[in-house]
This record gives structure tokens, C-alpha cells and sequence, in this order.
């Protein structure tokens, strides 16, 4: 079925089973599964939200069964399966954990790749790329599906969507530590993702998608040259498919839809959710411009917007944006404002157009106003598992880290 801009949003969200004593990864989501359903299913519909297993075999992810056509308290039902499936896993003695990455998980000691549907396929890229990089075996984030009818509501999307991904770092990022430390990223999860397919480059270009704003010039200029490219090594042609592209944002035309990919999960559904009516109300006001504001948004430089995600991926909400043209495209008269700054005044200007209701516009106005939870935590970076604990337990409990 075709929807049009905005109509309809699909939403995933990607969590860790640990070990419920010492929250070590415990790559057991197939046991998971089987346990549920009776056999080594890749999606289990579980009614408005489903699972599915993911490349790693310590990751499970939850999603929207079909696209709902409202955000709105949409975090209650994601939180239920939460609920449901640590119940599940309590015997298994293990427990859900959130945010983007295991905070000293070592892959090339602990990561396991599904190894039922689909094993073909994550066994091709884990020949290619060897899944046992941070890279692709240790990232969490949320996904956002929206749709588009036509090459006309595409290119209003995909120009907005290059506009918003370099700052959605600045509210999302969750993985300030890696291997037991914390480093110069707040969100290293998307510093690890940028690189994971260095050996083909054009897997994620610069992450920011080139401006590409039809569907004939999204098959010639992104993917087949990544085809071409990746070919020598996917003999077999397992690969090539328009799923291989992982740039921030992908376009899926077998689906009508771009994926959003650079969002890091957060501590519990209603963040996330939050974090996701954000998101669309921005893109839903940014697709809407006139004419001579659209064509300016096409025209923006991939380079440019890339060097703010870049900035945004080692200082999140502290990102000082000076670039006065992108600032302007927002509706900003200044010459330099930092990431924190700009949503604050986005939020602004979308809070009197929202749908959100009283408990949902306090939600997105909190996480606005803390700031990344990445900043959150390091600062109890020295008591890594209690922290972490306490992370597990507001996922749970459908709250927010404080």
C-alpha cells in the first residue's frame, strides 16, 4: 500500500539481552524466540508491535507490524513488549539492557551471528566486512519509516531528511563508552558505523546521502555503483539489494519509504517515542516550504552537512554551528548557535503546530533540556555497572535516566 508524506510512521527499536547478574552481552535472542514461538523464527508478531532477530545474536528488535498512523502513546505498547519479553527472559536469567552500544562488550571475543533465516546473509557480510567490529556487532538505535507516494513527496523528504540528520546526534546520542572507557565521541556508536564498511566505501558514503531526489537518479548515482562496487566480492549476488545502502538515511522504493538510521536508542520507550514525534513534526515543517526555500535545501552540499554530523558525533548538543546558511534554512537569523540552542528554539517554533499531548510535550521538552543522555552518563563513568543497572531498570520501567 502507497501512503503519502507523513501519513503513516514505522518505528524500531533495538535492545540487548545481557546477563541478568553481571550485564554481560548473552547472545541468546534465538533461545528467546523459540521459547516464545516454538521455533527459530526471524519475526514474531506479537499483534501492533513484533520482534525479529538482528545480525548479532545478542540484539532483538521491536517494531511497529505495520506503520501506524499515530506517535501518540505509541510508547506504552512498545514498553508492554519490554515488559513481556524480560518476563520471558527471567528464566533464561538474562534481562534487556538499553542504549546504542554494551559499554565493554568485546566483539571479537562475544559477538555471534544469527545463525538461522537469514544466516546466508549475515554470513556474506560478516565475510566481507567481519561483523566483529563495534561496527556492526555492537549498535542499537531506533529506525524511522516514512513514506512518500511519488518522486515529488520523495524529494521534499529526502531534502529535509539531509537537513536533520547532522543534529539528531545532539539529542540522541547514548554511547559515550567503548570497551570499558569512555573516548573523544559522545556517540560513538555512529563513529564506529561511519567506518564499519570501509573495505567499500560506498556502502556509507559520507552517511549524509548525496542529493539525489528521484528515484532513476537514486538507482544510478547511489545504488548501482554500490553494487558494482561490492560485486567482485558478492559473487553470488546475496547482497546486492537496496538494503546494502547504509547511509543515515535510506531510501527502500520496494517500500515507498526512507529509513532513518542515525538515532542511538535511548533508556526506555518514551524517550525514544519522544525523540521520534520530534523528529517528524521538524521534517513535517521542513517539507512543507515554499518553493525558493525548497530548491535551497536540495542544493545543500553533502560536504557541509557531513563536517556538522561529524562535529555532532564527538560533542552531541555542544556542537557550536556556525555554517549561517544551514542555520538560516531553520529559520535562525544568527551566526553562530550551539546544537542545544537550535532545538531549543525548533522546539519552539513546532510545540504550537504538535499533536503531542500534555505528559508527551513534557517528555520532549526534558530530554531538550538534559541534553544527550550521553552526557548523563559519563558522568558516573566510574561505576560503569551500576550505572548500567540503573539504565536496565528504567527501561523496564518505562522512564527516564535521572
Amino acid at each position: 500500500m502507497t501512503y503519502h508524506l507523513f501519513e503513516v510512521t514505522g518505528v524500531e527499536l533495538e535492545y540487548m539481552i545481557v546477563d541478568a547478574e553481571t550485564l554481560d552481552v548473552s547472545p541468546i535472542a534465538d533461545q528467546l524466540i523459540h521459547k516464545v514461538c516454538g521455533q527459530y523464527a526471524s519475526d514474531v508478531d506479537r499483534g501492533s508491535i513484533s520482534w525479529s532477530n538482528e545480525l548479532a545474536r545478542h540484539v532483538i528488535e521491536l517494531k511497529t507490524t505495520v506503520p501506524t498512523t499515530s506517535l501518540t502513546n505509541l510508547h506504552d505498547a512498545f514498553h508492554q513488549q519490554v515488559h513481556d519479553i524480560n518476563r520471558h527472559l527471567r528464566s533464561l536469567n538474562a534481562l534487556l539492557l538499553p542504549t546504542a552500544m554494551h559499554p565493554w562488550m568485546i566483539p571479537d571475543e562475544e559477538f555471534q551471528v544469527w545463525p538461522h533465516d537469514y544466516n546466508e546473509t549475515y554470513e556474506a557480510f560478516n565475510e566481507i566486512f567481519d561483523c566483529r567490529g563495534h561496527g556492526w556487532s555492537n549498535l542499537q538505535s531506533m529506525h524511522l519509516n516514512l513514506p512518500f507516494a511519488n518522486d515529488h513527496e520523495f524529494a521534499r523528504l529526502h531534502a529535509a531528511i539531509r537537513l536533520v540528520l547532522p543534529i539528531l546526534p545532539a539529542i540522541a546520542a547514548s554511547s559515550p563508552f567503548m570497551e570499558g572507557n569512555s573516548t573523544e565521541f559522545l556517540d560513538n556508536r555512529l563513529e564506529v558505523y561511519r567506518t564499519n564498511a570501509r573495505r567499500i566505501p560506498q556502502v556509507t558514503g559520507d552517511v549524509i546521502p548525496e542529493p539525489v531526489y528521484s528515484h532513476a537518479d537514486y538507482e544510478t548515482q547511489i545504488l548501482q555503483p554500490l553494487y558494482q562496487a561490492i560485486s567482485p566480492l558478492d559473487t553470488d549476488d546475496i547482497l546486492q539489494h537496496e538494503w546494502l545502502n547504509a547511509r543515515g538515511a535510506i531510501a527502500r522504493f520496494e517500500r515507498n519509504a526512507i529509513e532513518i538510521r542515525v538515532l542511538d536508542i535511548q533508556e526506555c520507550p518514551k524517550a525514544d517515542l519522544g525523540i521520534a514525534q520530534l523528529v517528524v513534526a521538524l521534517l513535517k515543517q521542513l517539507a512543507n516550504v515554499d518553493q525558493h526555500t525548497f530548491e535551497q535545501q536540495k542544493a545543500f552540499p553533502t560536504e557541509r552537512l557531513a563536517a556538522i554530523f561529524r562535529q555532532a558525533i564527538r560533542t552531541a548538543d555542544r556542537t557550536v554551528i556556525d555554517d549561517v546558511e544551514y542555520l538560516r534554512l531553520f529559520g535562525i537569523r544568527g551566526t553562530e548557535l550551539s546544537a542545544s540552542e537550535l532545538w531549543h528554539n525548533l522546539l519552539q517554533t513546532l510545540k504550537p503546530q504538535s499533536t503531542w499531548s500534555n505528559e508527551e510535550e513534557r517528555t520532549i521538552r526534558q530530554m531538550v533540556d538534559r541534553g544527550c543522555l550521553a552526557r548523563q552518563l559519563l558522568n558516573s563513568s566510574h561505576h560503569l555497572v551500576r550505572t548500567y543497572r540503573k539504565l536496565a531498570e528504567c527501561l523496564d520501567q518505562n522512564s527516564l535516566y535521572a
